[in-house]
């Protein structure tokens, strides 16, 4: 049985460390939420370690300075584990094969072709047009505000061709202020239904959270399963992957779901029940906002 909780400080004496998710929870895309920042201070003074746990595509040092722009600060987060991370860490070892055919915005997602470190020997990677691709590199789409299924005509052919897609953002929506946007998850789900293969390595999937569990360990930080708390508003991704690796979570329902939870500043018990059956999911705990 989910526990509605009213703060963090309810049960953050219980874990060590926490997976943070940023997007809807600790910022809305535009600037940080200030009660999520002043609850993340408080449990790092008083000894908790935080991890930003992200499906952005971009780089470690990319969300850090993205991070900067909205207005998070340091002191709210230890380390990040980002799906871009993840993603191109694959990339790098030929997941896709050495000509990519890259899907996104050029500006906003550059950073993710910079070259990397932690692969040994990593493969040569060139941009090259679809007809020329052994693979897709899918950072999001073309056009955040476009239906996904104007990729259909390119994705058909990609298919025929068997190229695979490696997805560096698994959410699907996000909401950027009052704006909803598609993200390179949609875009995976369509061309799996399609009859491609998609290949996933932020939340729900295992690889981001091995890669936040060795962020811990850079840290020094050795903590059990057991006293690590997974924050997050995607049912689908957060908690999901959360319950994919036996963790508990903290559902927060005021972000993607917060129409279907009838979150004003709480959940409706009812109405929160009612949504986490029909999504088979069973957070630890739900707050409205991290606060």
């Amino acid at each position: 049985m989910t526990q509605i909780i009213t703060a963090l400080s309810d049960v953050s004496d219980r874990y060590k460390a926490m997976f943070v998710d940023l997007w809807g929870c600790v910022h809305d895309g535009v600037q940080a939420l200030p009660d999520a920042v002043a609850a993340l201070q408080a449990y790092r003074q008083s000894g908790g370690t935080v991890v930003l746990v992200t499906n952005s595509p971009k780089p470690r040092a990319g969300v850090r300075d993205q991070l900067g722009i909205f207005g998070v600060p340091d002191d709210a987060w230890d380390s990040i584990a980002s799906s871009g991370d993840s993603a191109r860490s694959a990339m790098y070892r030929g997941i896709v094969g050495n000509k990519v055919w890259f899907m996104g915005e050029e500006e906003r997602d550059a950073g993710f072709f910079e070259p990397i470190r932690v692969v040994e020997d990593p493969v040569e990677i060139t941009r090259v047009p679809l007809d020329e691709a052994e693979g897709i590199v899918c950072c999001g789409p073309f056009d955040a505000t476009a239906d996904p299924s104007v990729n259909r005509p390119e994705f058909l052919y990609a298919k025929q061709k068997g190229l695979k897609l490696l997805c560096a953002n698994p959410d699907i929506v996000v909401d950027r202020g009052e704006v909803r946007e598609w993200c390179a998850g949609a875009l995976a789900q369509l061309y799996t239904e399609m009859g491609g293969e998609s290949l996933y390595f932020g939340k729900p999937h295992p690889p981001i959270y091995d890669l936040a569990r060795r962020r811990l360990a850079e840290l020094g930080k050795m903590v059990p399963d057991s006293q690590i708390l997974a924050i997050g508003d995607g049912i689908g991704t957060d908690i999901a992957g959360a319950m994919g690796e036996n963790l508990d979570s903290l559902f927060i329902t005021g972000g993607l779901a917060a129409r279907e939870t009838r979150t004003s500043e709480q959940p409706d018990p009812g109405a929160l029940e009612q949504y986490l059956g029909d999504q088979q999911m069973s957070p630890s705990y739900a707050i409205g906002f991290l606060r």
